[in-house]
């Protein structure tokens, strides 16, 4: 008859826990016997029973076979983690991105053409020509901003000098002058001019006086 499987999961009856216990211990220090002798292996068995006993099995000193252990451990933890892995990773890909702008940036400047396919150079041509335009378009923008400026400066140096202008023909704007003024002055203060009878002049003259 074949045997029955048996579903592995706790033992819950204390008398068959301990038998299964014994027996598949010692079948267990079995295999690590035959696992060294027919691999050549070092093999290192402990074992603790639930009442804390211990079992062990060691193809050689159970000391040298923990120190190895111990230092194969300890070799482990020096190694980088695994966050510093994959920062070293992600400085290994920018680094190449950069190298890669680089050579992009030589070849739109006319350098390192030589590896270059007739399908790359067209490429290449493609973005330095749109570049041109684009750079042209700029160009005219910023002239044309800069004429604008300046017109608007010389219209207000002109306006300015036009004014300055009317200013100077039309001194009647600002007022009467001080000579016709000092005229309008005297001739409300002394009245209007005594008539000329010629006898002073007679007199002047020598003639005789009628």
């Amino acid at each position: 008859m074949a045997r029955e499987k048996i579903k592995i999961k706790k033992i819950d009856n204390i008398t068959a826990r301990q038998v299964t216990f014994s027996k598949r211990r010692r079948g267990l220090l079995k295999k690590a016997q035959e696992l060294a002798v027919l691999c050549d292996a070092e093999v290192a068995l402990i074992i603790f029973s639930a009442t804390g006993k211990l079992f062990e099995y060691s193809s050689s000193s159970m000391q040298d076979l923990l120190g190895k252990y111990k230092l194969h451990n300890r070799d482990k933890t020096d190694e980088p983690s695994l966050d510093l892995q994959l920062v070293e990773g992600d400085e290994v890909r920018l680094s190449k991105e950069i190298n890669d702008k680089n050579r992009e940036l030589s070849q739109l400047r006319g350098q390192d053409l030589q590896g270059l396919t007739i399908d790359e150079l067209e490429n290449l041509e493609t973005l330095l020509q749109g570049g041109l335009s684009r750079v042209l378009q700029a160009k005219d923008e910023k002239f044309g901003n800069e004429m604008s400026s300046l017109q608007e400066k010389m219209m207000l140096i002109l306006n300015g000098k036009r004014s300055q202008d009317n200013m100077i023909s039309n001194p009647e704007d600002q007022g009467q002058s001080s000579e016709s003024v000092t005229t309008n002055v005297y001739s409300c203060n002394s009245g209007p001019p005594p008539e000329d009878d010629g006898s002073d002049t007679s007199l002047k003259l020598g003639l005789p006086f009628n």
